[in-house]
């Protein structure tokens, strides 16, 4: 049934819990997973309080910093229940579009993700990116909650 999920993680709390039921239910299908995290790209007019003080070079080591540490305790997290996982990070400013393209380009058949996204303001205005992939994606997407 499923032989390639795609697992997306901010490295939240609740994201750390999607990461570990994607991972458990790939393992009881020998499926492969990729782990995945996206970051935003640098904006020089830009409104959110870590990009106004940040160069576009500092902004890009602190989002690499960032992804690594989210990929590493995702892989931890594979790894204490015995599953090899492979993990990629993209910066995009759209992280649904990002999350939909790479299981696409690596042949997934499922995605995973926390029901979880943008708080405040921007949530209403922006929607939360499992519900914009969950409406723009082909492939199924398992949301945990």
């Amino acid at each position: 049934m499923y032989k390639n999920i795609l697992i997306a993680t901010d490295g939240s709390s609740l994201a750390a819990r999607a990461v570990e039921h994607g991972v458990n239910l790939a393992k009881s299908l020998g499926a492969n997973v990729l782990l995945l995290t996206v970051t935003e790209r640098f904006h020089v007019f830009a409104l959110e309080a870590d990009q106004l003080e940040e160069t576009s070079d500092s902004f890009r080591e602190h989002m690499r910093k960032q992804a690594e540490r989210t990929l590493s305790e995702a892989s931890e997290i594979a790894r204490n229940l015995g599953v090899e996982a492979t993990t990629l990070q993209m910066e995009d400013d759209a992280p649904y579009r990002a999350i939909i393209r790479m299981a696409e380009d690596h042949v997934c058949n499922l995605i995973v993700m926390a029901s979880h996204g943008r708080g405040g303001v921007s949530a209403l205005l922006l929607g939360s990116e499992t519900m914009k992939v969950l409406a723009h994606s082909n492939i199924p997407v398992l949301v945990v909650r």
